[in-house]
């Protein structure tokens, strides 16, 4: 007997729509369900939305540790050497490089600044990398430089969310999300998909920057700590054991399952799924995110100390939760908004200070993983939403601390691992560093390019949604082929 909120909701269903919906039992969409289900490695709804799944093809990648700087680090003071601006320095900008632009905190007239960085080229390929980034420099062998990225998006939140969900407005699941929903996860115990931050300040786009947006909540990212309960809420509360546990979990499950049953709902199904890895996850994440098991100089490689919150300490768990089969590894490091408000913000000390809390756990990560054998099909990414302006931004032009504005037209973006080539630089930007002039990568490019190495064709992994199929690169996208090894 239906459940009679189905019974209403049948009721007022169309006769296009009854047919539709009863289509699902003809033989054509039960063999075509059957197909489906055996892409994806599952034969029903009750199945484990978690359970592992094989991508379109063979994927060079089996996982991606994204490391995201948020507020847009200065490229032209780490990676992007422009010694034509350097001999412009403190010349009034160019119209031509002005007009039809809008920045976010300048207007009028700005001044030229070329970097006060100096750059030398790394490793077999030349790579430019400046005194900013003395372990970046020790690593230009393993690592690819996309130099010509940009974005459509000025402002810190929109360029996040256009990033890591392909639009610039809240709502669309994110990366690590489409990633979780087209391959599962290898361990059971744990999240496919964590997200870890440091300096204890979210990104500017939010929790929709790890969120599953319109496919199910089980796909989201589950935010972890290193510092205190691993995840909030995971705990039992006084009184309650784990047996009892089990049996109130139980209980649920049969609720939930009645549910399921009568209505239908994919999201009850995840319901059941999230409580039984909650379940799980007090015993399996605890042990996982305990780094002090770790030997004194893995955690000095790192910079890491236990009990303490740090993009090291979250570095080092990356590869501890990619180690132990977790998918999607998502690391926001506040602090990157160089506009040069105040000594932390200038391109000179501030940047010196905030990449030796940075630039020695990336390069750790990837030696650890390389020694370890996994950095072959584990890909690293760094980089943040935007550049930095080829001039100084003008609230701040007549103080004594060197910084930039937001800059969407060019940034660079630093690969590493999961088949993308090393010491390798793809794209360039013009002499002074205001656009892209040869091999440009827009993010939606990226996003293509990644689910790539993931095994995955872009336009093929969608969810349907209020009628219409998406996907992480909405209509847009072209894989960059040339950085693949």
């Amino acid at each position: 007997m239906l459940h009679p909120l189905r019974e209403a909701q049948l009721s007022l269903q169309t006769r296009r729509a009854f047919l539709s919906s009863v289509g699902q039992f003809s033989l054509g969409a039960i063999a075509l369900h059957a197909m489906q289900a055996d892409a994806f490695g599952a034969s029903s709804a009750n199945d484990n939305p978690l359970a592992p799944r094989k991508p379109h093809f063979k994927a060079k990648a089996k996982r991606v540790i994204y490391l995201h700087m948020s507020g847009g680090p200065p490229n032209l003071d780490i990676f992007d050497y422009k010694p034509e601006l350097v001999k412009r320095n403190a010349q009034d900008c160019p119209d031509s490089f002005l007009k039809g632009r809008t920045f976010a905190f300048t207007t009028g007239v700005p001044k030229l600044m070329g970097t006060p960085r100096t750059f030398k080229q790394y490793g077999q390929g030349g790579l430019w990398m400046s005194d900013a980034v003395p372990n970046f420099q020790k690593i230009a062998d393993d690592v690819t430089l996309v130099k010509a990225m940009h974005t459509d998006q000025f402002n810190h939140a929109p360029a996040e969310l256009l990033l890591f969900t392909g639009h610039a407005r809240q709502g669309r699941p994110s990366m690590g999300s489409w990633a979780t929903y087209g391959l599962g996860t290898e361990n059971q115990d744990l999240p496919g998909f964590v997200t870890m931050i440091s300096n204890g300040v979210q990104p500017s786009g939010g929790q929709g920057c790890w969120g599953s947006g319109f496919i199910p909540s089980v796909f989201q990212g589950v935010q972890c700590r290193s510092k205190g309960d691993p995840v909030l809420f995971a705990n039992d509360p006084p009184g309650m054991t784990r047996d009892l546990r089990r049996a109130t979990l139980d209980a649920l499950k049969d609720l939930n399952q009645r549910q399921q049953d009568e209505l239908g709902h994919a999201e009850t199904v995840t319901r059941i799924a999230q409580y039984e890895l909650a379940f799980r996850m007090q015993t399996s994440v605890p042990e996982v995110m305990d780094i002090s098991k770790e030997k004194p100089a893995t955690l000095e490689a790192y910079g890491a100390k236990p009990g303490e919150s740090s993009f090291a300490n979250n570095c080092l768990l990356a590869r501890r939760l990619v180690e132990k089969g977790v998918r999607f590894v998502h690391l926001f490091d506040w602090g990157w908004d160089f506009h040069g408000t105040n000594p932390k913000e200038d391109i000179r000390g501030g940047l010196t200070a905030k990449m030796a809390a940075t630039d020695k756990p990336v390069a750790a990560l990837i030696n650890d993983l390389k020694e370890r054998g996994l950095l072959e099909d584990t890909l690293i990414v760094w980089g943040g939403e935007f550049g930095r302006t080829p001039f100084r931004e003008g609230r701040t032009a007549k103080g004594d601390v060197l910084g930039r504005d937001h800059y969407p037209d060019c940034f660079t973006i630093m690969m590493a691992g999961g088949g993308v080539k090393g010491g390798f630089q793809f794209g360039e930007t013009d002499e002074m560093g205001f656009g892209g002039v040869k091999d440009k990568v827009h993010v939606h490019d990226l996003q293509a390019t990644i689910l790539h190495l993931l095994g995955f064709d872009h336009e093929r992994l969608t969810y349907r949604f209020q009628g219409r199929d998406y996907r992480l690169t909405d209509v847009h996208g072209h894989v960059v082929r040339d950085i693949i090894a």
